[in-house]
């Protein structure tokens, strides 16, 4: 059994999304083995869900593709 420290970052959602509401929020909590990732968003559309750093990469070049 091991005790340890999570790294992570919180943000207000009200300052990124229009429809947030004050308490909304979205945090990002790394793995403890290094290879992804956590993501909570709390708000009107409440979700979890988890990413290698992998499927993050690709994500990201699918946005990127979809905003060109």
């Amino acid at each position: 059994m091991d005790k340890y420290t999570k790294k992570a970052v919180f943000s207000n959602l009200k300052k990124y999304d229009f429809i947030a509401g004050e308490d909304d929020f979205i945090e990002v909590t790394e793995w403890k083995n290094g290879e992804g990732f956590d993501v909570d968003i709390v708000g009107k559309l409440s979700t979890r869900f988890q990413l290698t750093w992998g499927e993050y990469t690709a994500l990201k070049k699918l946005v990127k593709k979809l905003e060109s």
